[in-house]
């Protein structure tokens, strides 16, 4: 499993990358991005709301952008919501809208792209070109997913570990100085916002066949396998440290992580961005 809060330090240590940013402070987290894709976008709109932006996964992959869709989004629902106000019309006018804007023509165009390299790296390029220069985002087809993003995750016998250089202190920073930057903070007497639906599955399933990834796609060490009292190891939920990012909702190769939302106000509170 390659991590990318772990493998992104090693990208700071070439010598060109040094002189850019050595005068800065860096630390890493880890955020999921939400590459939806045009084929899994949800119907945005629920009894007293919409979803709007990222949320609802309007990136454009290929350009790896989505503040200009997340805008847009937000235009269409705000003009939505003032007319279900002033002239009694509901939010379906914002789906409506929405695909009859821009933002549905441009990640039309871009539908292919990331389902594409499901094929491997030389064939998603080869399809990735030819629907940008050539086909102009006029594929005769539209791909589809392969498999959920937890069933992709292998056992750990197929794999070799892979060992990560050392964190320097100046351009590479360990999980807990990285996680006391990030200013995370919940309270400790609100209800446990990660849950085990199955306490068992951890020791009797993660645990032997994938390594405990839980304890390593975590950029927070949330989730750690400690030995207990009777030298058994045994999973370890740490929720206060939690960052929101959601990488156990989605990689949990046994879908045993349940995430709900925390009180509000909890969570990081980045002061350097």
């Amino acid at each position: 499993m390659l991590l990318f809060y772990l493998s992104l330090p090693s990208f700071f240590l070439f010598p060109n990358m040094y002189y850019i940013i050595f005068s800065g402070c860096f630390f890493c987290t880890n955020t999921n991005m939400m590459l939806v894709k045009f084929q899994s976008i949800p119907y945005p709109v629920f009894p007293g709301g919409a979803i709007i932006g990222c949320s609802a996964g309007f990136l454009n992959v290929p350009k790896i952008k989505g503040t200009h869709t997340a805008m847009k989004s937000g235009m269409l629902a705000a003009e939505a919501a003032f007319n279900v106000l002033h002239e009694g019309l509901n939010m379906e006018t914002y789906w409506d809208n929405l695909k009859n804007s821009w933002i549905w023509k441009e990640l039309y165009e871009a539908r292919n792209y990331r389902p594409a390299f499901e094929y491997g790296l030389v064939p998603g390029l080869a399809i990735s070109a030819i629907e940008h220069y050539i086909l102009k985002g006029k594929f005769p087809f539209t791909l589809k997913h392969g498999k959920p993003d937890h069933e992709a995750t292998n056992v750990a016998e197929l794999h070799q570990q892979i060992h990560y250089p050392k964190p320097d202190g100046v351009l590479s920073f360990d999980v807990p100085t990285s996680l006391h930057r990030s200013n995370t903070n919940h309270e400790h007497d609100q209800p446990a916002h990660l849950r085990l639906r199955d306490p068992k599955i951890p020791e009797l399933v993660n645990l032997p066949e994938y390594a405990g990834p839980e304890s390593r796609y975590c950029p927070a060490r949330v989730y750690e396998y400690n030995p207990d009292e009777n030298g058994q190891v045994k999973l370890q939920i740490n929720a206060q440290n939690c960052l929101h990012c959601k990488a156990c909702d989605i990689k949990d190769p046994k879908q045993n992580i349940e995430w709900t939302v925390p009180e509000g106000g909890g969570g990081p509170g980045y002061s350097v961005m």
